[in-house]
């Protein structure tokens, strides 16, 4: 098997277009039938991490989500696994420090030492953004901490349309993409096999 070709950055700033194009190029933006990290089946995944494989681009996608931020953050935090790399991609280009909280018992915690301080401005990053559950309970745990949640930056919303969050929340891209619960995926009711590349479901695995 031969080595991947990285994707060639293109110019900067960074469009919607050029977001989605870098996805489809380097294998990231999938069609198919996936069971998505929150537990909903849907026909599109979005898969990041074989984008930000490459540091030049982590680097430039982490640029563009820094942009709206500037002067508005001290701390970046990132839901992991998600939000670990392009939360410290953002987090450089702001030049501010980044954590990332992980799960413990289910719900989301600082761990290693981590932590935020009262009054500290925080900035949550993911990669996508699908029902923004995450995102809200990492918010909630920055409030609990004393900490200000500044809002939510991410590199693909695919948010149920019409859905909003309590958060100001900045996007580099959007894709619209159908979603199902479980007992009601047409795939499944048609016998087809399911994939779950999510990370909180661990290596990708078929399900009938």
């Amino acid at each position: 098997m031969s080595a991947p070709t990285p994707p060639a950055p293109p110019p900067e700033p960074l469009d919607a277009a050029a977001v989605l194009e870098l996805y489809r190029r380097a294998g990231g933006l999938r069609h198919g039938h996936f069971v998505l990290s929150s537990g909903r089946h849907s026909d599109t995944y979005l898969q990041s991490a074989v984008v930000l494989q490459w540091p030049a681009l982590a680097a430039a996608l982490g640029r563009a989500l820094a942009a709206p931020w500037r002067g508005r953050v001290d701390v970046v935090v990132g839901p992991a696994m998600g939000g670990v790399v392009i939360g410290h991609e953002t987090a450089g280009a702001l030049g501010v420090r980044m954590v990332f909280t992980e799960r413990v018992d289910g719900a989301m915690a600082l761990r290693r030492s981590f932590a935020v301080a009262a009054g500290e401005r925080a900035l949550v990053v993911e990669n996508v953004v699908t029902t923004g559950g995450s995102a809200l309970e990492v918010a909630g745990l920055l409030r609990a901490a004393g900490a200000e949640v500044a809002g939510l930056a991410t590199i693909v919303d695919r948010l149920p349309e019409g859905a909003t969050l309590p958060l100001e929340l900045h996007a580099l891209a959007r894709v619209t993409a159908a979603s199902w619960d479980p007992a009601k995926c047409p795939a499944c009711g048609s016998g087809s096999g399911s994939e779950a590349p999510g990370s909180r479901r661990g290596l990708p695995s078929t399900r009938r």
